[in-house]
């Protein structure tokens, strides 16, 4: 792939966005290779993945301009398709997700962080979705996961004005969960991948799958879907090795994802 790497440090994946002499940006290419990627994750090794992107100065500084330019209804159309076809598969991997972003994060770079499960950024990290400034809306998820994170009040005046938010800002608002100095994002991002990966995937990978699946529905079918997670951690080898630890005073043997 000419725009995504992708590497392993123990049970964490990095996924990077290597597209720096664009800031980054998203074209097809870019979205295609986001897509490869994703399917190569090997989900029984990797246990918690953290998307970035090249470089301090843009996470993703948007979708590619010249070439969204020119397209016709159905192309533009086509090429949203793409992207939020792409973007749901990430934001409905099994795993947890973490977006490290470093600098910009406009339009479709915001809209890929917030496909992701956690947000931390840095200091220097710039948020929005600029999109009716050049004539569009959001076109990969913008206006459904905005409202989501910060509540359809903040989120409309974001999209109707353009605005900028800076990464203060951003912490305040809830659309990112921590933010550090550019040095340590990484750094930081990796520490709390590391403690998700720590512990027992099965039951990780429930808790998102029923947070996610239970926000769609009412409460009574939200209840019924935990309760289905719920049920399904027991009689894991993690489950009876953790609780077997607990019991008997001591730590638990690694967790063997079975």
């Amino acid at each position: 792939m000419e725009y995504i790497k992708l590497s392993a440090e123990g049970n964490v994946g990095v996924l990077t966005i290597n597209r720096p002499a664009a800031l980054n940006a998203l074209n097809d290419q870019v979205i295609r290779e986001l897509d490869e990627a994703l399917d190569s994750i090997d989900l029984d090794s990797i246990r918690c993945l953290v998307v970035t992107g090249e470089g301090q100065k843009a996470f993703v500084a948007g979708a590619d301009i010249g070439q969204m330019s020119g397209l016709s209804k159905a192309e533009g159309e086509a090429f949203g398709k793409l992207g939020n076809d792409v973007f749901r598969k990430l934001e409905t991997l099994p795993i947890p997700t973490i977006a490290a972003v470093c600098g910009f994060a406009l339009g479709g770079g915001c809209e890929l962080a917030m496909s992701c499960d956690i947000r931390l950024c840095s200091d220097t990290a710039v948020f929005g979705q600029p999109e009716v400034g050049l004539g569009i809306t959001p076109g990969f998820g913008g206006t459904q996961r905005m409202a989501r994170l910060i509540g359809m009040g903040r989120a409309k005046e974001l999209l109707y004005t353009a605005r900028k938010v800076k990464a203060p800002e951003a912490l305040a608002i809830g659309l990112v969960q921590g933010v550090y100095p550019a040095e340590q994002l990484m750094e930081e991002a990796l520490k709390m991948a590391q403690r998700i990966a720590g512990n027992a995937p099965i039951a990780v990978r429930a808790c998102k799958k029923a947070v996610n699946d239970g926000l769609q529905v009412d409460m009574d079918r939200a209840v019924t879907v935990e309760e289905k997670l719920f049920g399904s951690c027991f009689e894991t080898e993690d489950q009876k090795n953790a609780m077997s630890a607990f019991v008997e005073k001591r730590k638990p043997d690694p967790f063997v994802n079975r």
